[in-house]
């Protein structure tokens, strides 16, 4: 199928000019943009089709090739230009395609693309990377809110240079190649393919008398011995931010952040549910069946009677309010639940074996209602047959 005329597809004349062209586009983009049209196909290849038409077109070279040779100018064995192409940086527009794509973002997306006050032919600045780290509290360090120390080892800017990569008395110069973008792009057929600048790697700047201490990469490696401050009621896998605090952005640009993540240690009774906690806890046969009173561990190190009603059953479970976790930057506690199990008595002498024979023969059904129960519905389910 023929590919539409470029002028066509962004709806101009062919004497149209610069603004013209950049009105056209940057209108077709914002209604065709695949993030106002979310799985539209269609959309999604007009915009496709208007970005490629205006990338040919705004550059003077690309588009007196295209007014006269059409699309064969952009073909394998054509021309072989086009904007950014092997022959260069199509007089330093080239790459400006992105930077209008930058201003759709920032003035139709709220400022996700090119960023703000930045001139055409800059770059913008990449913060430094984040780092991660680790501590390992107990659950009772969680209870209680803790500190922790950290020892870590990251790459700062350099103090001679501040972060430049120049040695000091000069500065760095815009790569000539890409122009401060740090990427170039070339056409393939179709397709324009973007890959790091050669020429400066990528940074945008070009050192030629680089520092003698960081050797023009303008970092430096650091130790840090920092104190993280962790919360009571914090829960396992959470993520405290500490802003800065992670390696230094190239050129001089911000730090990252350092994010510390917390590993709760398991507790030997208590099991945790955000602010609840759960207890699974023995009790002893006589006081499930006189009933009685048994100490249920805290959190902080002591205990608490919990009362134990007569008749109690294996699985029955009882909520102590505001025994359990302090909930995260609030006044307030979870609960404890305690379930129960009735422990049956091992190791009896003769003496008590006969004393509690007395005692079972002294039982009837009503004494097991779970029993009679089961044994009523096995005869129901009987019946049935």
């Amino acid at each position: 199928m023929a590919k539409a005329d470029y002028y066509a597809q962004l709806g101009v004349d062919r004497s149209a000019n610069a603004a013209e062209l950049k009105s056209a586009y940057r209108k077709l983009a914002k209604k065709y943009h695949p993030d106002v049209n979310p799985g539209n196909a269609e959309a999604e290849q007009k915009f496709k089709d208007v970005s490629e038409a205006y990338d040919v077109l705004k550059d003077d070279q690309s588009r007196a090739a295209y007014d006269q040779f059409g699309h064969a100018a952009f073909e394998q064995g054509g021309m072989g230009g086009g904007p950014g192409g092997p022959g260069g940086m199509g007089g330093g527009s080239g790459f400006s395609g992105f930077g209008d794509i930058g201003d759709i973002f920032e003035e139709f997306f709220g400022g996700r693309g090119g960023g703000q006050g930045q001139g055409r032919g800059q770059r913008r600045q990449r913060r430094g990377d984040d780092l991660r780290t680790e501590v390992d509290i107990t659950l009772q360090d969680a209870y209680d809110g803790t500190e922790r120390q950290i020892n870590l080892t990251r790459a700062a800017a350099c103090g001679t240079c501040n972060g430049s990569g120049a040695k000091p008395g000069s500065q760095p110069t815009t790569c000539s190649v890409c122009h401060g973008h740090g990427k170039v792009r070339a056409q393939q057929g179709f397709f324009t393919v973007e890959r790091p600048c050669h020429q400066c790697q990528g940074s945008g700047q070009v050192i030629a008398d680089p520092c003698g201490t960081c050797r023009g990469g303008g970092q430096t490696s650091e130790a840090r011995n920092l104190s993280v401050a962790i919360p009571a009621g914090v829960e396992d896998g959470t993520r405290i931010r500490l802003s800065g605090e992670g390696n230094a952005g190239p050129n001089g640009a911000a730090y990252g952040d350092l994010y510390v993540f917390v590993n709760i240690a398991r507790h030997a009774v208590l099991r945790r549910e955000g602010a609840d906690l759960m207890c699974a806890m023995p009790v002893p046969f006589d006081i499930a069946v006189r009933g009685g009173a048994i100490n249920v561990p805290l959190i902080a190190g002591k205990s608490v009677k919990l009362t134990i009603p007569a008749g109690a059953r294996s699985g029955q479970q009882f909520r102590l309010r505001g025994k359990g976790m302090p909930v995260l930057r609030a006044r307030s506690y979870g609960d404890l639940y305690v379930q129960i199990e009735v422990e049956t008595p091992t190791g009896l002498t003769r003496e008590q074996k006969k004393r509690f024979e007395a005692f079972a023969e002294s039982l009837d059904e009503g004494n097991y209602p779970d029993m009679a129960e089961f044994i009523d519905r096995t005869k129901k389910a009987d019946a049935k047959r």
